[in-house]
């Protein structure tokens, strides 16, 4: 069977992923592990496991922003007068992810060297 949709193909995988990954016992904070897993699951693909790192499509993305979460994942588009490490415009907008984003922010944060 074919998804004439890859977004919503996308955005089914990465809820069943979601839905079936381990909790991580790193981190006390709840935010912070619910963040781990959407972004080993979801934003592992195109950015590197260490988010501190450039991934193989995606820049280090351990300094990202609220702000910038939010404008990236559900907009597609940046913050007022933020300079995109990278000029490529692949990105699909993860609008799913919505109620999610200060998980990733915190996750992130938390990540920061």
């Amino acid at each position: 069977m074919r998804c004439s949709n890859p977004k919503l193909g996308l955005a089914l995988i990465a809820i069943a992923a979601l839905a079936c990954a381990e909790e991580s016992e790193e981190s006390g904070d709840p935010a912070v592990a619910r963040g781990e897993k959407i972004y080993r699951n979801v934003c592992l693909v195109c950015h590197h496991a260490d988010p501190n790192k450039p991934g193989s499509i995606g820049p280090a993305i351990a300094d990202a922003s609220r702000e910038l979460l939010e404008a990236r994942l559900l907009r597609g588009e940046y913050p007022p007068g933020y300079t995109p490490k990278r000029s490529t415009q692949q990105m699909p907008r993860f609008e799913f992810l919505e109620p999610n984003i200060d998980d990733i922010a915190a996750y992130l944060a938390s990540r920061r060297e």
